[in-house]
């Protein structure tokens, strides 16, 4: 009797608490990197391709609810409950800076250029800090209607768009004059938008709905009803002919663009999926959750007779690297003290 086939993931483990967030760099000379960001304080850096860890950032006093790396993959940054967002060296883990807030930073991108820093969160403010200035006061975008969600930059960081814990709607602001340019109405508020590498569509999650928007023209391309309540998504980069979303059902599902056909179905996780993104170049792609890790799936044919997950050069106590397969990112990388990661964050993990 033939068992049905089963993807097989690369299972990422080293972090003890939710992993919240999941940012892929561009493809550089050295590869292509993923960071995670999570209640644990310690956003973790590992090679894209085959998610073996790299090292991890310490700093933090509380969850770090997001994470991203500047173009070339030289600079992380991280937002988090203990009010501050902080810029990291990637290739040594230094913290270059950390900048101060009055309440829980949610969200926060790199400019396309790497120049700037743009954060939110509950005190319902965007930020926009200067890198160059680091030490100089931030512009302040006009004030969110809502405690800020999402962020991110497009039209060559002539705009910025946000979406709200506790209002739908994505917001669009033009830099330049610092006001709402669009709004993008939705029922339910938008728990995830990722502006598509091509820079055509942006990509929304809302309750139950994924949605692709015109980048340009702010009109809705398409909208899809989910099988279950999804807090992620995204489009496949290199052809745009798929996407992937996951929610509190704690599966992985693959979608055709066109139809909103399910093409795949991917199980693994153990609690609620809270982030999926695609690797820049759409061959696999990578999912954190509730369970503290993170699963890396190939897009293409890759199957397995069972379902028994693949461990990648894990995290767990004293960290590992296995220094042949790793650029040479990891030189001069910290690597992770044992942490007592319950007992530091529960005052700041909301």
């Amino acid at each position: 009797m033939d068992k049905k086939k089963v993807a097989v993931p690369l299972v990422c483990h080293g972090h003890s608490r939710p992993v919240v967030d999941l940012f892929y760099s561009p493809v550089t000379p050295d590869g292509f990197f993923l960071i995670s960001a999570s209640k644990d304080s310690s956003p973790m850096l590992r090679n894209g391709e085959t998610g073996d860890w790299i090292g991890t950032f310490e700093g933090h006093k509380g969850a770090v609810w997001s994470c991203c790396l500047d173009t070339n993959a030289l600079r992380a940054a991280s937002g988090s409950a203990d009010f501050t967002a902080k810029i990291w060296d990637a290739l040594t883990g230094d913290e270059l800076h950390s900048f101060e807030h009055k309440h829980i930073v949610r969200a926060c991108a790199f400019s396309e250029d790497t120049q700037f820093l743009l954060t939110g969160g509950i005190e319902k403010v965007l930020r926009i800090f200067d890198l160059n200035r680091p030490d100089a006061a931030p512009r302040e975008v006009d004030y969110s209607p809502g405690s800020v969600r999402t962020v991110a930059w497009l039209h060559g960081d002539q705009t910025i768009l946000s979406s709200c814990t506790d209002i739908g709607g994505v917001r669009l602001w033009d830099v330049r004059s610092g006001k709402i340019v669009q709004t993008l109405e939705t029922k339910s508020p938008v728990t995830s938008a990722e502006v598509s590498q091509d820079g055509r569509y942006i990509t929304t999650a809302d309750g139950s709905s994924v949605k692709f928007w015109d980048a340009n023209h702010y009109g809705l391309v398409r909208s899809y009803d989910m099988p279950c309540t999804v807090e992620s998504a995204s489009l496949e980069p290199k052809f745009g002919n798929k996407f992937i979303a996951g929610g509190e059902d704690m599966w992985i599902r693959l979608f055709d663009f066109h139809t909103g056909e399910e093409i795949a179905c991917n199980k693994g996780h153990h609690g609620p999926v809270h982030c999926v993104r695609f690797s820049p170049g759409g061959e696999s792609y990578a999912s954190g959750s509730e369970d503290g890790t993170i699963r890396i799936w190939q897009t293409g044919p890759l199957t397995h007779d069972d379902g028994e997950a693949i461990p990648t050069n894990g995290a767990s106590g004293k960290l590992k690297v296995n220094v042949d397969e790793v650029t040479q990112k990891i030189e001069g990388f910290q690597v992770s003290k044992d942490k007592k990661a319950e007992e530091k964050e529960e005052s700041t993990d909301v």
